[in-house]
């Protein structure tokens, strides 16, 4: 198994896919140090679109829909 890493990474073959392991490493590292702060945002975005939601329920269209049946 160290044979098979040692050569892939000898290789420039298998530098892309090194590459591609590191950038997941760090994007990881760096979602679990701003963990609260995305689950902050995420739950802000969620809340104004169904809050938004809300009104948009309340709006009587029923005028609306009578001249457009006539």
């Amino acid at each position: 198994m160290t044979k098979y890493i040692t050569n892939m990474v000898k290789k420039e073959d298998g530098m892309g896919t090194v590459e591609i392991v590191i950038i997941i490493v760090v994007l990881i590292g760096i979602a679990l140090i701003f963990k609260n702060v995305i689950i902050e945002f995420v739950s802000n975005i969620l809340s104004a679109i169904f809050d938004k939601a809300d009104t948009i329920n309340e709006i009587d269209v029923s005028g609306i829909v009578r001249e457009i049946t006539k």
